[in-house]
């Protein structure tokens, strides 16, 4: 406190001086008059000490100009003159940094944070944004999964890249916007992404399968496997839905979003094929192309789709309009099955099944059951169908209960037409 009090003195000339302690001893005699304490000692805390009636002894007491009229208790100015060597001829200023009072309850602290920022130069590439410089510790797992993007997977990211295996290499630039028609390093062109094609592909083609097996449900064929994939089976059911849609005829795929899949996938049912074989009451049209058979009643209604294997090269199923099944073999003797003496071998064989239950139509070429029936023509002229569905189509013609061969043609009243050609 006698330092404060004497770096104030400092502060003052000496003809200042005088008047505040005037001032100051003018104070005291008033406060001595007010207080009514006739205690001496209590009217002048002495600084440091406690008050003898128990209060707190004030622990600064700064005396002011007759121009000051309040002090601040709790934060010193940022600069107090410090005392001079010669009063009459200099004064000295000190700075000392900012003290706090005791009789304030709160202290604050100022804490500097220092921030550094690092720029990272822009690859030198066509779209930056696009492409990230792998770095050593870096996998592709690891860059597909910081961002927050479905269509950037190892997968994908691969294909983009041209990458085989899982093998990356710090300081190797990833082309990470994935189909977007670009090599996004160089700015060249490029083909679609192969993988997110054949996602797109196989999304598609669980949509047309699905599809599918709502359009045959009770048409006496198998259903799909819905595995996205488009093999042999597929295809020639696709086949069968572009016959029974009016589309034009083919074994290929159907590429996702093209108009005969929208066709496809607007329909609730599928037409009859418009051919000459619903001039019959009751028909068979046998498709080359699709080696699909339909058969029906009339034009009112479609009874069966079976899938079927033609004559191959050089033993082809002829062509026929409306020509009428005119015997027909239950071959009771041997289960239903009919040993030809020439085809498809002289002896019955289980495998190629010799002919199960043959109707004969054309001088001899028969639909008939076997126990291997390709997707492809591998019969020797007639058209085979699985066992179960030559049971079908015999029942269906009312021939179930036929004990012996039948050459009535209105009694097995059914035509046959054949139609198309199977793709090289």
């Amino acid at each position: 406190m006698a330092s404060s009090l004497g770096t104030l003195r400092t502060v003052f000339p000496r003809t200042a001086r005088r008047s505040v302690a005037l001032v100051a001893g003018a104070a005291l005699i008033l406060g001595a008059c007010n207080n009514g304490d006739s205690a001496p000692d209590a009217l002048v805390p002495i600084p440091g000490e406690a008050a003898s009636d128990g209060r707190e002894a004030a622990t600064d007491v700064t005396p002011t100009s007759a121009a000051a009229t309040t002090s601040d208790a709790t934060t010193a100015p940022a600069t107090t003159p410090a005392p001079a060597t010669d009063a009459s001829t200099s004064t000295t200023t000190t700075t000392i940094p900012p003290t706090t009072s005791t009789a304030a309850t709160t202290s604050t602290t100022t804490s500097s944070t220092t921030t550094t920022t690092t720029t990272v130069p822009e690859l030198d590439v066509f779209a930056p944004e696009c492409v990230y410089e792998v770095a050593s510790g870096d996998s592709l797992g690891a860059i597909t999964d910081s961002y927050d993007d479905e269509t950037i997977t190892v997968t994908n990211v691969r294909a983009e890249n041209d990458i085989e295996g899982e093998t990356i290499y710090p300081g190797q630039l990833v082309d990470i916007c994935v189909d977007n028609g670009l090599d996004d390093v160089t700015g060249s062109e490029r083909e679609r992404n192969a993988a997110v094609v054949a996602t797109e592909e196989q999304s598609s083609i669980q949509a047309q399968q699905t599809k599918l097996n709502e359009l045959f449900a009770g048409l006496g064929i198998r259903e799909l496997l819905v595995d996205g994939i488009s093999g042999p089976v597929t295809r020639q059911r696709l086949c069968a839905a572009r016959l029974g849609l009016g589309l034009p005829v083919t074994l290929t795929d159907m590429a996702p979003g093209s108009d005969e899949e929208k066709t496809l996938m607007a329909a609730d049912g599928l037409q009859l094929p418009f051919t000459t074989a619903l001039n019959s009451n009751r028909w068979i049209l046998i498709d080359r192309t699709c080696q699909i058979m339909f058969a029906g009643t009339g034009g009112e209604r479609l009874d069966f789709v079976f899938p079927t294997s033609t004559g191959e090269e050089g033993f082809e199923t002829r062509d026929q309009d409306r020509s009428r099944v005119f015997r027909y073999d239950p071959a009771l003797d041997n289960g239903g099955w009919h040993d030809s003496t020439t085809y498809p071998v002289e002896i019955d064989n289980p495998l190629n099944g010799n002919m199960y239950k043959p109707l004969y139509f054309d001088g001899g070429q028969a639909i008939h059951g076997a126990n291997n029936v390709p997707t492809s023509p591998q019969s020797k002229g007639c058209a085979r169908l699985r066992p179960e569905d030559q049971d079908a189509l015999v029942s269906w013609l009312g021939l179930a209960d036929v004990d012996g061969p039948s050459w009535s043609e209105d009694r097995i009243n059914v035509t046959v037409n054949v139609q198309g050609e199977y793709p090289d």
